[in-house]
């Protein structure tokens, strides 16, 4: 399976080191992102500390995402991409080796570490502009849904990695600081390896096709408003994150955490499993009809379990929107590339996806709050409303928008 989705037989063949260098990347951050805590109280950090580098670190990625999208035009892609995987080496290095608050939240907010499940980072724009450019129409959107659940499948196992530091210290008895610490390094040799992928990207435009990157112009406004939609998508989507419907299935259901582990593992094969059939529905439908008409179904679903009476029930219902509610992920993507000029794409994709990480950072805080003044079901059913109202105001604002490129 893994060979099939690195495998880009839909487009030109110099998409293939993006291709590993996003499963690379997930991987790592797959574990970075339940080490990261485990490792900062570890060397003496506080609860609020680490809730401080891990906000820093989402804001810099953003930061560093809407610079690339206002500035980066002015330099290659392809060096901008090797200047990026240095950074994530300089931050695995410093990371490993700083132990003092202040010189920590600086590296967090300049480098690449990713505390969240999505990737937000400078990488992001930079990829998505070559491979937009390295096919079209119904191939492009495959490209995309290869990316999108290699990302997804190696994050996951990046964290079954969290495991090695106590495996680490089991088997050699070293202290665990240094087992954390060797995560850490770890965490840069991907950099050097992505750094070495990067370099076999041709050196000129992606497959021939790449016009010279530019910032928005003619596409602004449409940009615009797919920045503002998102968001609202993306904020909806934080009320109901893994660790909060955790929480819910505990608290509603009291399942055991195992129970849950082994839920999330199925919900995330079939999560995976629907962005592979995304491509297959928009050649039939469309990319926009594929957004938004498998999406209400999958929040219907949410709002359907949240009411549930059973557990039974309760799990049916979220497996089936699992199954429906990330076939907007590639066709998004691919369709935020569709409706800019190629020159755009860049910036495109550093102001449609900054917005999304900005608003989803902001609503788990709230719905923990409900969760705890003993509104339990009220996430899920705030989530799936605020998505359908996405989903019905995007199709009425873009359903008549042309696509630059089909």
């Amino acid at each position: 399976m893994f060979v099939r989705l690195v495998m880009p037989e839909l487009a030109d063949a110099s998409v293939l080191p993006l291709l590993l260098a996003r499963a690379l990347r997930a991987f790592a951050d797959g574990y970075m992102a339940l080490l990261l805590p485990a490792y900062l109280l570890a060397i003496g950090l506080g609860a609020w500390e680490v809730g401080i580098l891990s906000t820093v670190t989402m804001v810099g990625s953003a930061f560093a995402t809407l610079a690339i999208g206002a500035w980066g035009h002015r330099f290659a892609g392809r060096r901008l991409l090797r200047a990026a995987a240095l950074l994530m080496l300089a931050t695995g290095l410093a990371f490993a080796g700083l132990t003092s608050f202040w010189p920590l939240l600086i590296v967090a907010f300049v480098g690449t570490l990713n505390p969240s499940s999505g990737d937000v980072s400078v990488f992001l724009p930079l990829e998505h502009a070559r491979l937009a450019a390295a096919a079209s129409g119904a191939a492009r959107t495959a490209l995309f849904a290869r990316y999108s659940v290699l990302g997804a499948l190696c994050a996951a196992f990046g964290a079954l990695a969290a495991a090695l530091p106590d495996g680490m210290v089991r088997a050699t008895g070293m202290a665990r600081l240094d087992a954390l610490r060797l995560m850490f390094l770890a965490y840069g040799v991907v950099g050097i390896i992505v750094f070495w992928l990067y370099r076999r990207l041709p050196t000129g435009p992606a497959a021939g096709q790449q016009q010279a990157a530019a910032a928005l112009g003619p596409s602004r406004g449409v940009v615009i408003r797919l920045a503002a939609l998102f968001s609202v998508d993306a904020f909806a989507g934080g009320l109901v994150v893994n660790a909060l419907l955790s929480l819910w299935l505990l608290q509603r259901f009291g399942l055991a955490l195992g129970e849950a582990g082994a839920f999330f593992f199925w919900a995330g094969l079939l999560s995976a499993g629907s962005q592979l059939a995304a491509p297959r529905v928009a050649a039939r439908i469309g990319l926009l009809n594929t957004m938004v008409f498998t999406h209400i179904p999958a929040n219907l679903c949410l709002i359907a379990a949240a009411l549930a009476p059973t557990l039974p029930s309760a799990l049916v219902l979220l497996f089936l929107r699992s199954a429906l509610s990330q076939m907007d992920v590639p066709t998004r993507n691919a369709y935020v590339m569709a409706v800019v000029t190629p020159e755009e794409r860049t910036a495109a994709a550093s102001f449609t996806a900054v917005p999304r990480s900005l608003a989803g950072a902001l609503s788990p805080a709230l719905s923990g709050a409900l969760l705890a003044a003993g509104w339990i079901s009220l996430p899920l059913v705030a989530c799936g409303l605020l998505k359908i109202a996405y989903d019905v105001s995007l199709w009425r604002a873009m359903r008549r928008r042309p696509l630059v490129e089909q």
